[in-house]
């Protein structure tokens, strides 16, 4: 009987096997190298087109976070200040300063000003705000001390395994809601016995339930 397959076939399976035992490791470390890559440029000041200081709004002026992220309770997203937001006090306050020019000339063009993101999750990972906010997570568990940033910089690394560090351990970063915007609270006593009441008080998810990958890959 004639043969089937050409003695090239052997080899070709051969090879195919040695490349997909190969690949796939491969591919799994290039995979967690990318997932680690958010990491990178941590406390490095971005340059952006107003050198707006949270230090300055927040910490000397005492302006509430929901203030200019109005939407950080209600939705996903935080939301940036429309240049209206902005023009409620720098229509009188500063308003000779050269550094106030990029507002007023997008208040008289009606063009939102092109801020550069400090945080840009992957597509792939979903994040609300205001579930977190909810559960009683304050911003400074991911933003650092942003009330002490003249310029804003990434403080943590935001990668999936720092995001389940706190869905494993809840208890270790769970305030009472009326702290959330308050980034320089410290609990009386221990965090994790406060920790764990406001688990059950908040009906925060199981951990089992947290690191769950549907919670964050939808």
């Amino acid at each position: 009987m004639a043969q089937i397959f050409h003695p090239s076939t052997n080899v070709i399976s051969k090879l195919s096997i040695v490349a997909v035992a190969v690949l796939v490791p491969l591919l799994g470390v290039a995979g967690y190298a990318f997932n680690m890559t958010y990491g990178i440029d941590r406390h490095v000041p971005l340059e952006q087109p107003i050198q707006f200081s949270h230090k300055h709004h927040v910490t000397d002026d005492g302006i509430d976070c929901r203030y200019c992220h109005s939407s950080v309770d209600k939705s996903n997203s935080a939301g940036m200040p429309a240049t209206e937001v902005c023009m409620t006090c720098h229509s009188q306050i500063w308003k000779e300063s050269p550094l106030i020019r990029p507002i007023q000339e997008s208040y008289r063009s009606n063009k939102p000003i092109q801020w550069t993101r400090v945080h840009d999750l992957p597509d792939f990972a979903y994040f609300n705000h205001s579930i977190h906010v909810r559960k009683g997570v304050s911003c400074v568990s991911c933003h650092g001390r942003v009330d002490e940033m003249p310029i804003t910089w990434k403080e943590n690394e935001l990668s999936m395994g720092w995001c389940l560090d706190c869905h494993r351990n809840p208890q270790k970063f769970i305030r009472p809601r009326d702290k959330v915007y308050n980034l320089a609270w410290k609990p009386e006593g221990d965090q994790e016995t406060l920790g764990k009441e406001l688990i059950q008080k908040y009906h925060v998810l199981s951990e089992l339930q947290l690191s769950s990958c549907s919670t964050c890959h939808h």
